[in-house]
């Protein structure tokens, strides 16, 4: 019985605000038209969920969205590209390349800032970054000029390192971008490695792919 009463309040409630909801995009519907145009087009966000953020928008208080706003515009307006790694920055350069505790030796070349963010949470990595800004995708028309990997040549010719770490994603495009890369660095007397891959540890033989089973194969170590 008490389940049932619960059920029926939580039905009251979700119609009590769909009421709400209609009644406030009646009175401006092309407001919330188009912010829920808008927020349809970030990635991920389809047409349903792009309307209950909006709905959420108009239900807290306006100063809250207000702050959400000038974040938004804050960002815009302040975060760069580091001129050194391209990593994002509010000044010309991260604070990545400007702390002198990092490793000057070691490079580690990743796709996107959010894998070099993904990296760090690990707290493993202590030397520097180089953001590609992408991977080389022809069938999408991405090719190595719209990259950082003239920058990436130049930066790895004018200074001392003893490795570059590919970390780029473990995908056709990932290792084809690595490739090109470590071609274009065939010449520098310098390390190249990548990233380990294969088994994890707690996981079971008979469940991994032949894919991981390979890369586990031909990375493996000395016991």
């Amino acid at each position: 019985m008490a389940t049932f009463c619960f059920h029926l309040k939580r039905d009251f409630d979700r119609e009590l605000v769909a009421l709400e909801v209609d009644t406030t995009v009646t009175e401006i519907t092309h407001a919330v038209g188009n912010l829920i145009d808008q927020f349809a087009k970030l990635p991920g966000i389809g047409r349903k969920s792009a309307e209950r953020l909006t709905y959420y928008i108009l239900r807290i208080h306006a100063l809250e969205a207000f702050e959400l706003a000038d974040a938004i515009r804050n960002v815009k307006e302040n975060v760069r590209y580091c001129k050194s790694c391209f990593n994002l920055s509010e000044d010309e350069e991260c604070v990545i390349c400007c702390n002198p505790k990092r490793e000057c030796n070691v490079l580690c070349v990743v796709e996107q800032p959010c894998d070099l963010i993904s990296l760090e949470q690990t707290g493993v990595y202590h030397g520097l970054y180089h953001v590609l800004l992408g991977r080389i995708a022809p069938l999408e028309g991405i090719g190595p000029d719209q990259l950082t990997i003239e920058a990436l040549v130049k930066r790895v010719r004018s200074a001392k390192f003893d490795e570059i770490v590919m970390a780029t994603n473990p995908t056709v495009e990932g290792d084809g971008t690595a490739l090109h890369i470590s071609n274009l660095l065939a010449d520098i007397p310098v390390r190249i490695t990548r990233l380990a891959r294969g088994i994890t540890t707690g996981s079971v033989l008979e469940y991994a792919n032949k894919e991981i089973l390979s890369d586990a194969l031909a990375g493996r170590q000395d016991f």
